[in-house]
């Protein structure tokens, strides 16, 4: 058990499916979600409560679907079966490293997830077991972005933390432009207006209107994660 004391008593990791291909095109990529899932161990080693939301946008994209001519609402339903394929995936390694771990869903399948009932959840995070909440909000029009922005606050979390290719939020893509400048904190209103692409805009409104600091940070660093929980590390704050 890792003795660092832990920043945040409960949190919520947002990660996109992308995340989990590694350098694959398609799919699960089981090196990169075991990695993930060591990064996760770490920071529920010291003691922190943890929900996850994950994407499914390397199996199948709602709006990408969309614009393919398929109809937006059977687009996304389908979108949120490839985020319950992702959790499943995430669950099988983290339990692997002998954290429980539920996945529960905004869409009833019994067989393989739990419903979402909200006091069950919550129970779940203070037995200290690792909640994956998958299938979205449950309805059609809404991102994963705004589903963990939902959950977090209905699961009480003090943060949300969005894992990301880069080290935190910039003024313009630092992959492609030299002299971007990373932020140590932004406002809400200032990641609406700049349309800095930390979240979509729905997501970062139900955040600032209930005081949820968004948490922007590399998951591509080893250890990145519970760095900040420990105090240190790079990020951007998001929040009033």
């Amino acid at each position: 058990m890792d003795r660092t004391p832990s920043a945040y008593r409960r949190v919520m990791l947002k990660i996109s499916g992308e995340a989990l291909m590694g350098d694959q095109g398609y799919g699960l990529h089981p090196p990169t979600v075991a990695r993930i899932a060591q990064e996760v161990k770490a920071v529920h080693d010291m003691g922190a409560e943890i929900c996850m939301v994950i994407g499914g946008g390397n199996i199948f994209r709602g709006l990408a679907g969309s614009a393919q001519g398929m109809e937006r609402t059977t687009a996304d339903y389908m979108g949120m079966l490839a985020t319950v394929m992702n959790a499943l995936g995430m669950q099988s390694q983290l339990e692997a490293l002998g954290i429980h771990t539920r996945v529960i869903s905004a869409i009833p399948m019994d067989q393989v997830c739990e419903p979402y009932i909200r006091r069950r959840a919550v129970r779940h995070l203070e037995k200290k077991r690792v909640c994956i909440f998958a299938a979205g909000t449950g309805n059609p029009y809404f991102t994963t972005d705004t589903a963990a922005t939902l959950r977090a606050s209905e699961m009480g979390c003090e943060a949300v933390f969005k894992g990301t290719k880069v080290d935190g939020v910039y003024d313009k893509d630092p992959n492609k432009f030299a002299d971007a400048k990373r932020y140590d904190t932004v406002s809400y209103d200032e990641a609406l207006e700049k349309n800095l692409g930390v979240m979509d805009a729905t997501a970062i409104a139900l955040a600032r209107d209930n005081k949820l600091p968004i948490i922007v940070f590399s998951l591509d660093a080893p250890g990145g994660f519970r760095s900040i929980l420990a105090g240190e590390g790079t990020y951007t704050r998001v929040g009033s």
